[in-house]
């Protein structure tokens, strides 16, 4: 199911359980996991695009591995706040991926979590082509991440 409202994610995950996070995009889909606590986002891996079902399978196969609970989709709004062509694709991988799993899904606003992937990967001294191997999954983790950072935020004021 697809929750919009990430306080009815939380809800609907069991505790103590990692979440998954991704940046899905047209050639790749970067991955991060949780630890258990859901207070770390670690980068995973990136999967490449072919077709859908190919995909999906990819990423059921590392969900199921790595018992996630929940999946976090960063959502590529525009930087006025709204929703263009890129976000109706994640949404719609989100819909089709819901058909496939019963995972929880929910959206997190990834708006400059590529820029802020890439600076960490620059501040690191990363060469190019790695940076280039590794930024979507990186980006994936600053996703999560944020999204890990609101659910603890939201259990500290119920």
């Amino acid at each position: 199911m697809i929750y919009e409202d990430i306080a009815e994610f939380a809800a609907a995950v069991p505790p103590m359980t990692a979440l998954a996070g991704l940046d899905f995009g047209d050639k790749t889909i970067g991955v991060a996991v949780s630890d258990t606590f859901r207070g770390v986002a670690s980068p995973l891996e990136t999967i490449r695009r072919k077709k859908f079902g190919l995909d999906a399978e990819a990423l059921l196969a590392i969900l199921a591995k790595r018992n996630i609970s929940g999946i976090v989709l960063g959502l590529p709004r525009n930087m006025d706040g709204s929703e263009g062509p890129r976000c109706q694709k994640t949404r719609a991988f989100a819909r089709n991926l819901s058909k496939l799993t019963d995972i929880p899904m929910t959206f997190w606003d990834e708006r400059l979590s590529t820029v802020a992937a890439e600076r960490a990967l620059l501040e690191a001294d990363t060469s190019r082509r790695r940076r280039a191997e590794v930024i979507d999954h990186v980006a994936a983790s600053y996703i999560l991440q944020g999204a890990l950072d609101r659910l603890a935020h939201l259990g500290r004021t119920d």
